[in-house]
């Protein structure tokens, strides 16, 4: 049987709620916390607290507090990752982050998900789909990437995108729903 911890990372419906869920979120919210309270002189403590709470970090990353997240072990960042304010990363699935991805202010990544029916939404239940970004990406400001989206290498999203759909690579998408306005080079 599987625990609750391991139908969320599986995509399955879970009970949030469970006492080892609520436990790791309220880890995570402490590291938050603590995150968000440093000041710019503190970027070593800064550094530290990045890395205690996300899953990897392949080489130097940046990420402007205030930053929210539901565990942070799932989250998975690339070199030259940067996080610019006001993020919000709901990790229940993995999110994965390439090499070189630029995120504006007050970008979004939705991992967590509920049940379309009434009934089963109603129970508590949720579930999640991961999200995949590709290397050399630059998502705008204010941008929403949706569960289970996959975003492919070179693409840029404009600011205020909201990204239902898989994105191919070398392409800029702008609106919401997001569509592809054109190639890039």
């Amino acid at each position: 049987m599987m625990t609750e911890k391991e139908k969320m990372l599986a995509g399955e419906l879970y009970k949030s709620w469970d006492e080892e869920l609520t436990h790791e979120r309220s880890r995570a919210r402490q590291i938050t916390f603590s995150l968000n309270q440093t000041k710019d002189t503190e970027d070593h403590y800064r550094k530290q607290l990045i890395y205690d709470l996300f899953g990897t970090i392949e080489g130097e990353i940046g990420l402007e507090p205030p930053f929210y997240c539901d565990y942070g072990y799932n989250i998975h960042v690339g070199e030259g990752f940067f996080a610019n304010f006001n993020c919000v990363f709901l990790d229940v699935c993995p999110i994965r982050i390439g090499k070189r991805v630029l995120v504006g202010p007050n970008v979004q990544l939705y991992t967590a998900t509920h049940p379309m029916d009434r009934e089963t939404r109603a129970s508590g239940l949720e579930s999640g789909k991961p999200i995949t970004i590709g290397d050399d990406v630059w998502i705008g400001g204010h941008s929403v990437i949706n569960p289970g989206v996959t975003i492919g290498d070179n693409v840029i999203i404009g600011s205020g995108a909201v990204v239902t759909k898989d994105i191919p690579p070398n392409v800029f998408v702008g609106g919401n729903p997001a569509k592809i306005i054109r190639e890039v080079d």
